[in-house]
């Protein structure tokens, strides 16, 4: 199955990271741009067809499309956007067992990533490492 996403949230800006007064240890968290976006993505796959998380072994393919030549980087879109599709389209990120990843040239129309998400049939050796 085939989505297609909103330009993801930087990853400079996914997380936030506070020292509370009183503490000795900083805290790092999910941003309110960040939690905006995964809802986002939650809604989308849902309407693409994603009522439960799917389980076993996935492969992500995924094309990130720039609105111009400046882009972000494609290793911060894959962590970001990994992460926002966690408990919607898979129950976790540790069933990632393939990424194919690329960034397409700019689309003048809008930015978006684009991402197929396929079950992964395993070699039996892996299958039994797993």
């Amino acid at each position: 199955m085939i989505l297609v996403l909103p330009y993801p949230v930087s990853a400079n800006r996914y997380w936030r990271t506070i020292v509370a007064k009183k503490q000795l240890r900083a805290i790092t968290f999910v941003s309110d741009e960040a939690k905006s976006y995964k809802a986002q993505c939650a809604w989308l796959a849902k309407a693409a067809g994603f009522r439960v998380p799917l389980n076993g072994a996935i492969e992500l393919r995924i094309s990130l499309v720039p609105k111009n030549r400046v882009c972000m980087d494609l290793d911060n879109a894959l962590k970001v956007t990994i992460d926002a599709l966690k408990g919607v389209v898979y129950a976790d990120d540790a069933q990632v067992y393939r990424i194919v990843a690329q960034r397409a040239d700019p689309d003048p129309a809008g930015a978006r990533l684009e991402i197929e998400v396929l079950p992964l049939v395993m070699p039996m050796a892996l299958e039994a490492a797993a």
